[in-house]
């Protein structure tokens, strides 16, 4: 048997982006269909769509109708079309009227700390676009975080004491400065081996076809 050919991926994302969600989903897939042809290494990268919210958030129609400039139908049109893709994923996809739309930076220090906590990172994140995507849950709480640490496999009272000190800040806009001074202006963007990128919420059969491409580049 052949070989895995090793491939670092950069997800770059956001815990309230809802085609982030989508790609971690499709890419996913995309790499069991890949079997064991490829090694990936999944590092989780951050970015935030809305770093000016207060804690409290906004109500996410309001939000992005005054983002984006539409009206109530289209951003309801557009959320069918989210609905329809996440559920072909098998993601259950909820947000709607009612629904608000968080601060995300406490959620992204604590995801950094994860992946240094043998690797727990994906295991969170998708434990938190489930809660924000699916439950409606309120990503910007410290409680809802430290239960979702809890339920990834890490240790809540060390994810409390992350959360409560500000721990990784500095680490985690780093980050956001280094993929946005490197072009990275939307999400989700998958970078891979450092130099090819996979932008949106691509389908899994492009994800697979690409990740193929570049690991036969890299076995060459």
């Amino acid at each position: 048997m052949a070989t895995p050919i090793p491939l670092r991926i950069d997800f770059v994302s956001d815990v309230s982006c809802p085609w982030c969600a989508i790609g971690l989903s499709a890419l996913e897939h995309a790499l069991e269909r890949l079997g064991g042809t490829v090694q990936a290494q999944i590092h989780l990268q951050p970015f935030e769509l809305n770093p000016q919210l207060s804690v409290e958030g906004e109500d996410a129609t309001e939000h992005l109708m005054g983002k984006y400039g539409i009206g109530e139908a289209q951003v309801e049109a557009n959320r069918a079309v989210i609905r329809e893709r996440a559920a072909a994923l098998g993601f259950a996809f909820n947000i709607g009227v009612g629904s608000r739309v968080y601060n995300t930076f406490d959620a992204h220090r604590l995801l950094h700390w994860a992946e240094l906590q043998g690797g727990r990172h994906l295991a969170l994140k998708k434990a938190l676009l489930r809660a924000y995507f699916t439950d409606g849950e309120d990503v910007a709480s410290h409680e809802v975080l430290v239960r979702l640490a809890g339920e990834a496999g890490l240790d809540r009272e060390e994810a409390r004491r992350v959360l409560e000190s500000g721990t990784y800040a500095r680490e985690v806009r780093a980050q956001e400065r280094f993929f946005q001074q490197r072009g990275i202006h939307s999400v989700p963007a998958t970078i891979v081996n450092g130099t090819h990128l996979i932008p949106g919420g691509q389908p899994p059969e492009v994800f697979e076809q690409a990740l193929r491409d570049i690991a036969g580049v890299a076995a060459a």
